[in-house]
Formats: structure tokens, C-alpha cells, sequence
């Protein structure tokens, strides 16, 4: 019986203090905007101080001490050295890759109560629009100022895209506008950040029309440091 137990001092109050660490050391970095939207980036926070405050509190009333059967043990250092791996490997999230396993536009569904002028319209504002009122003639002309990321649609060119969170990474929904890239030029590769400037025009195919950004300018630009929409 002897043989089947372990123990490792302190254990349970390393296992809560890395974890503390990273979720603070996370909220503190801004890598949670790469993971979840900024309302709840705060209870992220404090859920770290407190698992901190746990650590220590364990470790100091010598709680770890106590002997654990060897899976448990095994449990609390598997979850401390993931810990640890993500504290020192930050977050890089393809977007593009995340997007192409993800259905779209589910998260479109509600009314427009305010349509901003066109110069004004994020992308998002752009595909709510668009959903809303589809007739191609409304928009023709208008101006367009947006930025995104590009996302390969199969079978087509590829789209300017954000991502829509609810509550984070998990349950992100890819919207995307069609852009006529100029021709004679290689294609952007998928998940490079574009800036574009241009007008909305019109496109025939199937025998429907329907809305296409026509740019006058295309730039790189930095991912921006909370890329998501709601």
C-alpha cells in the first residue's frame, strides 16, 4: 500500500499557482484578446488572484504534504507542465484555418436598428447590411474602408474576413465580403491582414447580382490587438 502512494510537498499548491500565473500573467499581456472577448477578460483576471491566494494558502498551511496515490500525483504535475508550456508558448491562432472548419454567419441573425454611414461601416457592419438588405443597387458606388484578414473560400477568390465571438475562441463564426482582387497580381495568401479602401460594387453570376468590394487600395496591416466582433 505503501509503494502505491507519493509524496511530492507542495504539489497542489504548485499546480494552483502556475495556473494563477498564467491566467494573470495573460490578462496583464493582452494575449486573452487573441482568445476571448475583452467584457470577460476581467474575471479571467481575478480568477487568477484567486488561485494565487489558494497557492499560497495551501503552501503555507502544508496541505502538500499529504501523501497522494501516484495517479493523482501524476494529475496535478500533468496539469502543472501544461501550465508552464503555455505560460512560456504564447497563443498564435490561424484564423483563417479556424474559419475554414467553421460555418458562417450564424451569429447574423438579429435587426439593424442603426446603419452607420457607408465610409463608417466595418466589415461586419457591412455583412449585416448586406443580409438585411440584399438588393446590390443600394450600395453601388459607396465608399468602403475595411479591414480583415483573408480567408480561401474553395472554389472561389478568396474573401476579406473577421471573426464574431459571442464568448470566445470556441464558438467564433466567420464572415467574410467578396473582393475583386486586381488582376494580373498574385492573390493574398490566407490569414494575411489587409487594410482596403475602394466602393461596393456589383457582380453577375448564376444569373443573380449581388455586392462586391471594388478596391482603389489594398495595404498590409498588423493584426489588431483584439481582432474579434460581436
Amino acid at each position: 500500500m505503501g509503494k502505491s502512494l507519493a509524496t511530492l510537498k507542495g504539489l497542489r499548491g504548485i499546480y494552483l499557482g502556475l495556473w494563477g500565473a498564467l491566467l494573470l500573467f495573460s490578462y496583464s499581456s493582452e494575449r486573452l484578446n487573441l482568445l476571448v472577448r475583452a467584457p470577460l477578460q476581467p474575471v479571467i483576471g481575478l480568477a487568477g488572484v484567486v488561485l494565487l491566494l489558494l497557492a499560497g494558502l495551501d503552501m503555507g498551511l502544508g496541505q502538500g504534504r499529504q501523501r497522494l496515490p501516484r495517479r493523482e500525483s501524476a494529475s496535478w504535475l500533468l496539469g502543472g507542465m501544461v501550465a508552464l508550456a503555455m505560460l512560456l508558448l504564447p497563443p498564435e491562432p490561424s484564423f483563417s484555418d479556424l474559419a475554414a472548419s467553421r460555418g458562417s454567419g450564424q451569429m447574423l441573425q438579429e435587426e439593424i436598428s442603426f446603419v452607420l454611414p457607408a465610409g463608417q461601416r466595418s466589415l461586419t457592419d457591412w455583412v449585416r447590411l448586406l443580409r438585411a438588405a440584399p438588393d446590390p443597387q443600394l450600395y453601388d458606388g459607396d465608399p468602403v474602408r475595411i479591414s480583415g484578414f483573408v480567408l480561401a473560400v474553395p472554389g472561389q477568390p478568396p474573401q476579406l474576413a473577421r471573426l464574431l465571438v459571442r464568448c470566445c475562441l470556441a464558438d467564433a463564426t466567420p464572415i467574410g465580403l467578396p473582393v475583386r482582387w486586381p488582376p494580373g497580381k498574385p492573390l493574398p495568401k490566407a490569414n494575411q491582414w489587409l487594410a482596403i479602401e475602394g466602393v461596393m460594387g456589383i457582380e453577375s453570376s448564376d444569373g443573380q447580382a449581388h455586392s462586391l468590394v471594388l478596391p482603389n487600395r489594398i495595404s498590409p496591416t498588423p493584426r489588431p490587438k483584439r481582432p474579434f466582433e460581436g
